[in-house]
């Protein structure tokens, strides 16, 4: 499903990866574990499409992923639905005038019927307990009601493949168990995930293949 040979990527003159090859089939759950700085968070910009190889290749689903073949607005559109990314800071995703607003967006841009958008929006909004935050609007709710929100926001992508930086950060017990819980059915669903964390029972709980980087910004399956 995802395919990494040789990814290499450097800021300016900084190494963040360095020749890293890595091989993810559908209904993985990868954990990625490693020190700050070693190119973590890198990797998952790339695999998002946000940044592309400064050398090697990066494959999903046997499609190249490049700055060019992103640049197809309708191949960009189905790599982006497949990919569902959840910032570690949920300030970062949430834009819109209430919480209904925004987890409605997605499917809005996808083009959907209406009445699928607003079927969308409410199982979200159920599944995550929200229905009283709807009119809410995002920038006034807690950290773990954020983290709720851009969770939702991503579910009514309905995507292939959900990655999350340090998903438990910030977040109560209650809010904490409530996200493993769903972790752990959104992959039972046959879906994969892919989750940097430094937390070892979240990486136990959820976990079936792992990988470290070290400070070299290379990646080694464990």
């Amino acid at each position: 499903m995802i395919t990494l040979e040789k990814v290499c990527f450097a800021y300016e003159h900084e190494v963040a990866l360095r020749y890293v090859d890595l091989q993810i089939e559908k209904g993985d759950s990868v954990v990625i574990q490693g020190p700050n700085g070693c190119g973590k968070s890198t990797l998952i910009k790339l695999l998002n499409g946000i940044i592309y190889p400064s050398e090697g290749h990066y494959f999903y689903k046997n499609h190249e992923i490049t700055e060019k073949t992103l640049k197809d607005r309708q191949f960009a559109k189905w790599f982006h639905q497949q990919m569902g990314y959840v910032f570690q800071n949920a300030d970062t995703q949430l834009f819109c005038g209430s919480v209904e607003e925004e987890i409605a967006f997605g499917p809005v841009q996808m083009g959907l019927p209406e009445t699928e958008v607003r079927q969308r929006t409410e199982d979200c909004l159920q599944l995550f307990g929200i229905e009283k935050l709807r009119d809410r609007p995002p920038y006034h709710l807690s950290g773990g009601e954020k983290r709720k929100v851009s969770l939702a926001c991503i579910l009514s992508l309905n995507p292939e493949v959900l990655i999350l930086d340090e998903p438990l950060a910030g977040l109560d017990e209650k809010t904490q168990d409530m996200l493993l819980e769903f972790l752990q059915s959104f992959h039972k669903a046959g879906k994969t995930l892919i989750t940097i964390t430094h937390n070892r029972q979240l990486a136990e709980t959820i976990g079936n293949r792992f990988a470290v980087m070290n400070e070299e910004h290379e990646l080694k399956m464990i």
